[in-house]
């Protein structure tokens, strides 16, 4: 496969999985902002997924609307669901010949979606939930065809680890954006509330439920969110699937790129493995966090530079 192929199809599988998780995060955040609850605050969401200054951030925490407009169809807005959405459509014509014929007709019905502007309008004075859940259902589907009609190959491959190693990425920012504070510890405000919140917007509150016994707790959330190999969400379940659809890049045409790259995932697992939710929270959880972080950045620069043709 062509270098430029398997860019194409890494970075239109990482936008998808951006979108899917920043919809899934404005859809949670709205309703809880509709809730008799003051403290709420766009603020980390609005931090995690865009470039903007305090000040424009200071002006927007409180206007549910404005957010939701901003984050789904303002062109301006780099991080917005549509110019998302349009950079993984003009990949996936990139690698056109490399995916099948419905995964591009699913793309590319759900770019046009979209782009419709009455969308803008919709956002504004319409259900926000009922058309989130619209968008959320097009990234199902997405998911669906990809898994089902696409063949095992290379391709296959460069598509789930663009997914998961952007969904590890942004696990990893929401657990420590939204509920770790600046001296490394767990927020005093992450109360049940707080840690029922997150869970939401990773779906994971029903295997919480389902799992521990008692109330929301901040070791027992680590836990599940960092550490739980059977939640799809997790971040070692994420770790887990890069690992295994790397390996099946073995071959002998890149020797040296492929046993760097092997490693160093080798190691990140290996270190996320063998953690404790207790570990964790004595490390800190932010220095832990940032650490992951930096590895799997690393992966990710390391893939462009043996797997793209990128110089670094």
């Amino acid at each position: 496969m062509l270098s430029r192929v398997a860019d194409s199809l890494y970075w239109m599988s990482r936008y998808m999985e951006r979108s899917d998780g920043i919809i899934r995060m404005l859809r949670v955040n709205y309703a809880f902002s509709q809730e008799d609850f003051k403290e709420f605050s766009w603020k980390p969401v609005l931090k995690m997924f865009t470039i903007l200054d305090d000040t424009p951030i200071n002006s927007l925490t409180r206007n549910s609307r404005a957010v939701l407009q901003y984050m789904v169809s303002n062109r301006e807005n780099r991080n917005s669901i549509i110019n998302i959405i349009t950079r993984a459509r003009e990949n996936a014509r990139s690698g056109q010949d490399h995916i099948t014929k419905e995964l591009w007709q699913c793309l590319n019905e759900f770019y046009h979606s979209i782009k419709e502007e009455q969308l803008n309008s919709a956002l504004l004075k319409e259900d926000p939930i009922t058309i989130l859940d619209g968008l959320t259902r097009q990234c199902v589907s997405y998911y669906g065809t990809a898994d089902m009609t696409m063949i095992r190959g290379e391709g296959y491959s460069f598509i789930n680890i663009g997914k998961f190693l952007e969904r590890a990425v942004q696990v990893a920012d929401i657990l420590g954006v939204k509920f770790v504070n600046e001296n490394e510890g767990i927020s005093e405000d992450a109360g049940a509330e707080y840690w029922k919140h997150l869970l939401n917007s990773i779906s994971g509150y029903e295997l919480y439920l389902k799992t521990y016994r008692g109330g929301l707790e901040a070791r027992n959330v680590i836990e599940q969110v960092i550490l739980n190999g059977n939640f799809p969400r997790s971040i070692i379940y994420s770790i887990n699937r890069l690992h295994r659809y790397f390996e099946r890049l073995r071959s002998e045409r890149n020797t040296d790129g492929y046993n760097k790259l092997n490693f160093m995932i080798g190691e990140l697992h290996s270190r996320v493995r063998y953690s404790t939710a207790d570990s964790i929270m004595k490390q800190g959880l932010h220095a832990y966090l940032f650490r992951v972080k930096e590895d799997l950045y690393n992966i990710a620069n390391s893939l462009n530079q043996h797997y793209f043709a990128y110089s670094l």
